[in-house]
């Protein structure tokens, strides 16, 4: 078996396919896959016993060619300046192809936010936006919610941005709705994954209401996009979190489960299913896979095993280089990240937005606003694909990369 690449280098493999596709010169290539600018920090916090302890953190800013840079902050033990610089890059592709005026940027600490009470993680937080605050700004350099984080985390750096810069709720987005926040923005990455999934079985020559599904991952994005396949007339099967799995293959009801997480518990304490091991969701025999927790849970181990014919990409990359390919030979059809899960950033722009008008909008509105980029984006990349016989994947990075070449070149960067 051919040795997985890693995140960083699976990335710029796929931004390597579509320059040669593309047909783009070398320097126009190291022009792409260079980061504009990254930062490295580290953070001395005091804990609740008193004690110092020093943190590490990161933000990649890939490329701003399009718009201010825009991405996620994680809280992961894992998270370090590869990992980062690969999701920034990620983000650049994702925002050209859901054509929306923001760059690509991503930041990260490395932490297990479980293990801090949230005295510490304020604290935390307060110290990295310390620490990145002059590289940061409305029209500059977006952060939004990733995994480990959530909208109080956004408080935070809003508040701690604005005790130096001066009230500025456009600084990030995905914050509380109190502070500016966007209805629907929490639900957008999962919903803009079942629009798209929705789109795909239409292509195959079903429709929702025939399709059974199985998601990996209950959390923001997996339960969203279990409600909105549950509301589209799917058969969602089987759900996963972090402390097991259920299935039913009658149906799960959904908005009971959601009752049950809303309420603090986990997707294991309902009762009118079985439970499933972790692993064995993902080879499930049902017609769509959604893997929405965490990247490289589809490996070169367990791809010849899966069973589902759609697998949308709820979560980044979680399909690993190789085990795409092994998809691709079995006539799986996988519905890029870049393409998936662009739901949040298509949302976080319509909250930047709503910041710097001082206006909001109804939910109808983001989410009709929200379903048409989506489906923009998805009418975009069938058609590449129709075109050159290639994957979802390739389609949709050639798009994405294209479009920012052609910005560079407008620029002047390139010529």
């Amino acid at each position: 078996m051919v040795r997985d690449s890693s995140m960083l280098d699976g990335t710029i493999a796929s931004l390597d396919t579509a320059v040669r596709s593309l047909g783009l010169e070398d320097d126009m290539r190291e022009t792409l896959v260079t980061p504009w600018r990254e930062i490295q920090v580290g953070m001395p916090v005091q804990m609740d016993d008193g004690k110092v302890r020093v943190f590490h953190g990161y933000r990649s800013q890939h490329n701003a060619s399009r718009g201010p840079y825009k991405g996620g902050i994680r809280y992961h033990p894992n998270a370090d300046l590869a990992h980062t610089r690969a999701l920034g890059m990620l983000m650049t592709w994702k925002t050209a192809l859901a054509d929306v005026p923001f760059g690509g940027a991503k930041g990260g600490v490395s932490v297990d936010p479980r293990e801090l009470s949230n005295g510490e993680l304020n604290r935390l937080t307060r110290r990295y936006t310390m620490s990145i605050h002059h590289v940061i700004g409305v029209n500059r350099d977006i952060p939004a919610p990733d995994l480990g984080t959530s909208a109080q985390t956004m408080a935070w750096i809003m508040d701690a941005y604005g005790s130096i810069h001066g009230h500025t709720p456009g600084i990030v987005t995905g914050k509380p709705i109190e502070l500016g926040g966007s209805l629907g923005r929490a639900e957008a990455p999962g919903r803009g994954a079942a629009v798209v999934g929705c789109r795909a079985i239409v292509d195959s020559g079903s429709t929702p209401d025939q399709c059974t599904v199985a998601v990996q991952g209950f959390g923001a994005v997996g339960a969203a996009a279990a409600q909105t396949m549950f509301d589209n007339g799917a058969k969602v099967i089987a759900v996963s979190d972090v402390d097991g799995a259920i299935i039913n293959t009658s149906g799960l009801d959904i908005p009971a489960l959601l009752r049950i997480v809303l309420d603090g518990g986990s997707v294991s304490d309902f009762v009118d299913a079985d439970p499933l091991d972790n692993a064995d969701l993902l080879t499930l025999d049902c017609d769509v896979l959604i893997p929405a927790a965490i990247e490289d849970v589809i490996t070169p181990m367990n791809a010849p095993d899966v069973r589902a014919g759609i697998i949308i990409e709820g979560a980044n990359r979680p399909v690993t280089s190789v085990a795409d390919e092994i998809l691709a030979d079995a006539g799986k059809n996988v519905i890029p990240d870049i393409l998936a899960n662009a739901g949040g950033v298509i949302a976080s722009y319509f909250e930047w937005a709503q910041n710097i008008q001082v206006f909001n909008w109804e939910l109808e509105r983001v989410n009709r606003e929200l379903d048409k980029k989506m489906n923009k984006a998805y009418d975009v990349t069938k058609a590449q694909a129709d075109r050159n016989g290639g994957s979802m994947r390739k389609a949709a990075f050639d798009v994405a990369v294209n479009r920012v070449a052609e910005t560079i070149k407008i620029r002047g960067y390139v010529g």
